[in-house]
């Protein structure tokens, strides 16, 4: 699909991907103990760990010349992550966690426990879900973007009304 959201599922989406950039934002980052925190068999995690160094969401980092033996590091690409994982987090945390959060996060500044929002990067107000935004054809529309042309939430950006 021709979709942001969908070239980023590609990357990210898979069951291991998403749990060795979890496990890299807590600071695992040695191979070794990505295997044995995550459970991951060490044929699984080496092609997930090329997968990542591949779409430029890990690096491959080496500490140690002989043997030689690599760390595996977010990139400003995969720091980007963050706040998608946050709210997966927070997603999994409300409706999957019977008896309450296996980790929380505290805020370094204030020292409260951290709960991602969303709100618009201009007006800083709060967006709680799709009703607060309209859609609007980007500069790469066209193909398949999984997103029909008569869906009502796709605005005409001539004149900011759902397109017929």
């Amino acid at each position: 699909l021709n979709s942001g959201s969908a070239k980023a599922i590609d990357v990210v989406g898979e069951f291991w991907n998403l749990l060795i950039i979890r496990a890299a934002f807590m600071g695992g980052t040695r191979f070794e103990g990505l295997q044995s925190d995550l459970g991951i068999a060490r044929n699984i995690l080496t092609d997930r760990l090329s997968t990542l160094i591949e779409a430029d969401v890990l690096k491959k980092v080496v500490y140690n010349q002989k043997p030689e033996r690599f760390e595996y590091h977010l990139t400003e690409k995969g720091e980007d992550l963050f706040a998608m994982m946050s709210m997966i987090k927070k997603w999994g945390d409300k409706w999957l966690m019977d008896h309450g959060q296996a980790v929380s996060l505290t805020h370094g500044s204030c020292g409260e426990v951290f709960v991602p929002v969303m709100a618009c990067q201009h007006c800083n107000e709060l967006v709680t879900g799709i009703n607060d935004l309209s859609l609007e054809r980007g500069p790469r529309w066209g193909g398949q973007t999984g997103w029909d042309s008569s869906h009502e939430k796709l605005m005409d950006p001539m004149n900011g009304s759902p397109e017929k």
